[in-house]
């Protein structure tokens, strides 16, 4: 049976598609120097501030891609901060990496329905979560799905960057399905990735569903795996799996 269902983040629960990473880096990057002023912090010409804060995080950015395990960006802007003197409150961090996270939330968009999909799964009694590879800090994201109205759904959210892994390592699976207190077999996950999504969750027994996005076109899944265009079309899958689990037992 079917009791839970976890959810990969981007191109997901929700869609970015394919980024201009350098003018959003630029927007955030004026943001937050605007609010460092602000605040009387000692941030320098625009233009070295900007330099700054894409060698530092080209650097982590990198690392994170040979050691296998994401940086967060919350520890990289205090890193940068006191090398340089801030001095702000925890508030002060937490809206300053808000602020470099915005511009992209403003990119990430629902599919229409999704708040009324993920009700509908409440209401079928499943628990849902989140799993999601990611360097940014956990409030930017909380934060982002509670102003598109859907962070309460979500009784646990594990983000790979307040961890040693990531996926496809099954221990980010395995945290995620103690904390939602369900074995990995009644667990169902939707993601857009083959490898670190579907073949991971697969392997370790869970039932697996490949939602369509640019990420994964023309890209062969695991045998068994469920496909979907749209995260609506989850409750009637999830309702026919378990009605057959029920005419078996």
């Amino acid at each position: 049976m079917i009791k839970a269902v976890l959810f990969d983040l981007g191109e997901t629960l929700l869609s970015f598609g394919k980024i201009n990473t350098s003018k959003l880096f630029k927007a955030g990057a004026k943001l937050t120097y605007d609010f460092l002023r602000s605040c009387g912090q000692p941030v320098g010409s625009f233009r070295y501030y900007c330099w700054r804060n894409l060698i530092y995080l080209r650097i982590h950015y990198w690392l994170s891609k040979l050691t296998g395990r994401d940086f967060d960006t919350m520890s990289l802007l205090k890193k940068i901060g006191t090398k340089a003197g801030y001095k702000l409150t925890p508030q002060q961090w937490q809206h300053l990496a808000w602020l470099w996270y915005e511009p992209l939330s403003k990119v990430g968009t629902l599919e229409p329905n999704t708040a009324e999909t993920l009700n509908a799964l409440t209401k079928m009694g499943l628990k849902l979560g989140i799993i999601s590879n990611t360097f940014i800090t956990a409030s930017s994201l909380d934060k982002h799905l509670e102003q598109l109205g859907i962070l309460n759904f979500f009784t646990v959210r594990v983000y790979s960057c307040e961890f040693d892994f990531r996926k496809p390592d099954v221990r980010i699976f395995k945290v995620a399905a103690e904390r939602i207190g369900e074995t990995l077999g009644n667990i169902l996950f939707v993601g857009d990735q083959v490898s670190r999504d579907i073949k991971a969750t697969v392997r370790i027994g869970m039932r697996a569903v490949l939602k369509a996005a640019y990420t994964n076109t023309g890209k062969k899944t695991p045998k068994g795996t469920l496909k979907i265009n749209h995260l609506s079309e989850l409750p009637a899958i999830i309702g026919n799996i378990n009605a057959e689990k029920e005419l078996l037992e």
